[in-house]
């Protein structure tokens, strides 16, 4: 089995996808084990812990920073924090979100400026290596002191607190505890606070919608491609001429790689009745390639934020400094989590557009895409269910991050709204998927009424499409074939294919 050491070098959105599907365990590096326990020990051993007030360490948590605590109160603080945090309601989280949550707090810890001893991180390793999850909630999170509410929730069971998912199945965590012969811990100062403080909500949303996002941006290309081929589409639009003069980096790759999937293509090459196509077709790099530039721009800041300390107060031992700062602040990601979401809405709203010129009747095709319209309504209404869908995404994309609701009494007086801002921005992935896969449904149908063959690549992979959605000849339950073609979508490798 795979192991991925925890250190300093740099985690990468693409390692961290590696990390997760290929099921590798963890491991903390030497480096990372040496700087948390001297950062423990410099905790452990500073007089002035013991004398000063120092928030968090030994004093009452958000507008109650002014109240000292005595040393022999210090652990019972810890645990009332983590306790009185675990406020989180609405849905249960997804699995793979909480892994994410794991592997994102562990390596925050790792660089050593948290004062959290190493048997917690190390428990924390436990649970991610042996798919002990805690139970998550979607929503409590304001995305500014940490995302407190749901990394208390994430936090819970290192008390024997709190409930767990194992193999599927929820339990407690006193009886998984049990199970494994571990004792539920007791934290030190400051523990509760690192363990709160950050922004692994939010960070392991955005790193999951990363990682969707890349394939949903090459997906829109590839079925994009087939739906000009269904359409009868002209090939000039996409001439490297055009876009060598506004050269955006993402359109530029958009016009390369649907050339490359019809430039062989007997049907794109045919004579065209028309000069012009409608902008959701002729546009395409246009669209497309800023969706991609936003990407890239989201990906870079994301990694930015998940190779970072985000919690607070911060400790540099060599420079004998507790800092108490805002690194838990949200706004970082929040952002750019927002403008993802429009980048990605954006791939929708003009895939519906190619799906709404599909059934239109024109270019020889029949009126909704079916032999016998009016006897068979065919394809009218998946158009309707991609338009709903666009709309809704609409109203995700309203930004989460412009907004801000004082609290603290007033001492956490602006928020970044960022926990928001992600769990939307999964709306909106999973939206994008149906929208275009219910695009695939009706460009895959398009074709089957051309003479022309496309082009090889896209011929197989329509052939291979309709394997599993095959052609509408006579009205049936669409639904189960929209759901089928989003499946498909979702299982597709592109790569594999040599679509991109």
């Amino acid at each position: 089995m795979a192991i991925h050491h925890i250190n300093a070098s740099h985690l990468s959105i693409d390692k961290i996808a590696s990390i997760i599907y290929s099921e590798q365990k963890l491991a903390l590096s030497e480096e990372s084990k040496a700087a948390i326990q001297k950062a423990r020990h410099y905790l452990d051993n500073n007089e002035a812990v013991k004398s000063e007030a120092l928030y968090g360490i030994n004093t009452g948590f958000g507008s109650l920073y002014n109240i000292q605590i005595s040393s022999e109160k210090l652990s019972e603080l810890q645990r009332n924090l983590v306790l009185s945090h675990a406020c989180g309601t609405g849905n249960e989280i997804d699995e793979v979100i909480v892994k994410l949550m794991l592997l994102l707090k562990i390596q925050s810890l790792s660089y050593g400026h948290s004062g959290i001893s190493l048997e917690v991180v190390e428990r924390l390793i436990y649970f991610y290596n042996h798919d002990i999850l805690p139970v998550v909630f979607s929503q409590g999170s304001l995305g500014a002191s940490g995302d407190l509410a749901p990394l208390a929730h994430l936090s819970l069971p290192l008390l024997g607190e709190g409930e767990v998912r194992v193999n599927g199945e929820i339990k407690t965590s006193t009886e998984v505890l049990k199970s494994h012969g571990l004792k539920a811990l007791e934290l030190q100062s400051k523990e509760g606070l690192a363990l709160l403080n950050g922004t692994q909500f939010m960070s392991a949303h955005a790193v999951y919608a990363l990682i969707q996002a890349e394939k949903l941006i090459d997906l829109g290309d590839v079925i994009s491609a087939v739906s000009q081929e269904g359409f009868d589409c002209n090939l000039s639009p996409f001439d490297a001429l055009v876009h060598q003069v506004r050269p955006h980096k993402g359109q530029v790759e958009t016009a390369r790689r649907i050339l490359k999937l019809r430039e062989k293509s007997p049907l794109a090459n045919a004579p065209k009745k028309h000069v012009q196509d409608p902008y959701s077709f002729r546009c395409i790099p246009q669209v497309h390639g800023a969706s991609k530039d936003t990407f890239d721009f989201v990906k870079k800041t994301v990694e930015v934020e998940i190779n970072s300390v985000t919690d607070n107060p911060n400790i540099f031992v060599d420079e004998n400094k507790i800092i108490s700062g805002g690194n838990f602040h949200g706004q970082p990601i929040a952002l750019p989590m927002d403008y993802l979401a429009m980048a990605l809405a954006e791939i929708a709203n003009i895939s519906e557009r190619r799906t709404y010129q599909l059934v239109s009747g024109l270019r020889e095709l029949p009126a909704f895409l079916v032999e016998k319209p009016g006897l068979n309504s065919g394809f009218m209404i998946p158009q309707y269910t991609a338009a709903s869908i666009v709309s809704q995404n609409k109203q995700y994309c309203t930004p989460a991050s412009i907004d801000s609701i004082v609290s603290s009494n007033g001492q956490e007086d602006h928020v970044s709204m960022g926990a928001n801002s992600a769990t939307k921005l999964l709306k909106v992935v999973e939206n994008v998927y149906t929208v275009l896969g219910i695009e695939l449904f009706n460009a895959s149908q398009a074709l089957y009424f051309r003479k022309e063959k496309s082009s090889d690549a896209i011929e197989k992979l329509i052939l291979d499409f309709r394997k599993e959605v095959p052609i509408v000849k006579d009205d049936k339950l669409m639904a189960t074939e929209i759901k089928k073609s989003v499946y498909f979508c979702k299982q597709t490798d592109l790569k594999k294919r040599n679509l991109i």
